[in-house]
């Protein structure tokens, strides 16, 4: 089997089967794009601590806060959430009492102290969010009347270029191919808008 250069993925925005960080829009999903879950292992204290820096929360406002910074593609669970409160306030990094029957949360010194040692990650972790947000607005009930076909069209794409192996005429007529099909999308698009 012929294995692809990196010229063809990078004519289209990707790198080889490994440039996952530059798919764009792709990096946030699944198979295509999504070289990971939403958040990596230890990834979910460090958003929770950082909404807890903006002012003290209860548990279900950052459930809320965690959809809310998706685009509503990610939803935290009370099985995810509540117990990586019990660990931050364990490791002395937030603390929590009781207000109106609610139990509020909110970040010490050492939890600050511990977002400024993760500043990368966290920054990570929301750059991450602010494309998922930017996507959530295409991913309604609509989205998936043609998620078989699409799946499909990317599945021809990745063969296609594939089997092109080193050969720069095909991988022109690739880029064609995709150019007029967008376009036509895109044109279907603007006629929807003005109807």
């Amino acid at each position: 089997m012929r294995t692809c250069d990196s010229g063809f993925w990078s004519g289209i925005g990707m790198k080889g089967w490994g440039g996952w960080s530059d798919w764009g829009g792709w990096a946030a999903f699944g198979p295509l794009g999504g070289k990971r879950r939403f958040f990596e292992p230890g990834q979910v204290r460090l958003a929770i601590l950082s909404l807890l820096k903006e002012g003290p929360k209860h548990g279900y406002e950052l459930i809320k806060q965690l959809e809310v910074r998706s685009g509503g593609l990610y939803r935290a669970s009370a099985g995810t959430v509540y117990p990586t409160l019990q660990l931050l306030e364990d490791e002395g990094l937030i603390v929590s009492e009781q207000i109106e029957g609610k139990r509020v949360y909110r970040i010490t010194p050492e939890g600050e102290a511990e977002l400024e040692r993760e500043a990368d990650t966290v920054d990570e972790i929301w750059g991450r969010a602010e494309k998922w947000e930017e996507w959530s607005r295409w991913m309604g009930p609509q989205a998936f009347v043609v998620a078989g076909p699409l799946a499909a069209t990317v599945k021809a794409v990745l063969k296609a270029a594939q089997e092109a192996g080193d050969s720069p005429e095909r991988h022109q007529r690739i880029r064609e191919i995709l150019d007029r099909a967008r376009g036509e999308l895109e044109e279907v698009a603007r006629k929807t808008r003005k109807s």
